[in-house]
């Protein structure tokens, strides 16, 4: 039997509509407006914990015309306002160098300036943002939200949801051992989910817990519970 590599710092298709929305629906409307450019607000600031969905959020913005998605460690081009981006989404600003933080004070002067559009993110509020004092200010101008995280529940019934729409049959002791046992993000879940399913289809059986703890295992992935 071949090993499954499983890549989990891979990134699934990312578009607003699928982001799993869970407790963040004031926020994930808005960024459907900011996608349409049809908010009356021009900024805001999404803040969150690692896997909370930000980079997911970003990156199903920058689908939309005009938009241009902004890394911390992109080069200074990219921090330069153009005619024909009409969004711009800088993301992991905490990371941003002390030039970097020079090259977004202005452009978001420039965005203000022109009428456009930006989303940033961070692992904190703004406020206590370890970046310049006038950049924290104006990542503040508009709306500020945490991102909060799906519950156990929550994700059980998103990664459900996805298993039975692709014909993808689970017992129903596999997610919760899953949740105990893995990486509890939904980026590694759904990774694992397309594992499972592959591995099931390979050795033609159903997707149970025993097969959970042999991928698992043959993946040298950790079988204690996670803090």
């Amino acid at each position: 039997m071949k090993q499954l590599v499983l890549d989990l710092g891979a990134e699934p298709a990312q578009s607003l509509d699928t982001f799993q929305v869970g407790a963040n629906a004031e926020m994930a409307h808005l960024m459907h407006l900011f996608a349409e450019r049809s908010s009356r607000e021009h900024f805001a600031y999404l803040w969150g914990d690692t896997g909370a969905g930000k980079t997911h959020l970003l990156h199903g913005l920058a689908a939309s015309p005009g938009a241009r998605y902004i890394a911390a460690d992109a080069p200074a081009a990219s921090f330069l306002h153009a005619p024909d981006v009409t969004l711009y989404l800088l993301d992991d600003c905490d990371r941003l160098s002390p030039q970097r933080q020079i090259d977004a004070f202005a452009l978001f002067n420039q965005i203000r300036e022109h009428g456009a559009y930006m989303v940033c993110t961070g692992p904190v509020p703004p406020a206590v943002l370890g970046v310049r004092e006038d950049l924290r200010t104006r990542m503040g101008w508009g709306l500020v939200y945490q991102i909060h995280g799906l519950s156990d529940d929550q994700k059980i019934a998103a990664l459900t949801h996805a298993a039975e729409a692709r014909g993808l049959t689970l017992s129903a002791s596999v997610l919760p051992y899953l949740l105990s046992h893995f990486k509890r993000d939904m980026r590694s879940l759904s990774t694992m989910l397309d594992a499972l399913d592959q591995y099931s289809l390979e050795t033609q059986r159903p997707v149970t817990l025993p097969l959970l703890r042999d991928l698992l295992l043959q993946e040298n992935l950790p079988l204690e519970p996670k803090e």
